[in-house]
């Protein structure tokens, strides 16, 4: 290597929750009109790792096995009146699986933060992930 390219690798750094954000929200941008308008006061929260509750409720043996999480009542469970008191759905991103999945894997971050993101917002529809799965096998 050259001291040129020590010296740029030096200036890098991981990205932050921050990057990570952007990276959804980017994503988010990029879905279909429709898609945006359904999922309207939907929020998204970047954290390095799920909470131990979250890790034993989920049966995760290890604190990197969740890339993101739903958490809420799917459209489909929704009824036509929100209950008063009643959060908002949520979806969670975990910055350090998902560095963790993309530096084993050969897409962009982008790509592996726009896949967990719209699996998520999937739940958020009330698909589950045996429809998911199906979904993406009929898309290849």
């Amino acid at each position: 290597m050259t001291a040129e390219t020590l010296s740029r690798l030096a200036l890098l750094r991981a990205p932050t929750s921050e990057d990570i954000d952007a990276l959804a929200r980017a994503a988010f941008d990029q879905l279909p009109a429709s898609f945006r308008r359904l999922s309207e006061g939907l929020v998204i929260q970047v954290v390095d790792f799920p909470d131990d509750e979250t890790l034993n409720e989920m049966g995760a043996e290890s604190e990197f096995d969740l890339l993101g999480l739903f958490r809420g009542r799917g459209l489909a469970q929704r009824g036509v009146v929100e209950e008063t008191g009643e959060l908002p759905n949520m979806i969670w991103l975990y910055r350090r699986p998902l560095l963790d999945f993309w530096c084993d894997g050969e897409d962009s971050l982008g790509e592996v933060v726009t896949h967990v993101l719209v699996h998520e917002i999937g739940h958020h529809f009330g698909l589950s992930d045996a429809d998911m799965e199906a979904i993406e096998r009929t898309a290849r």
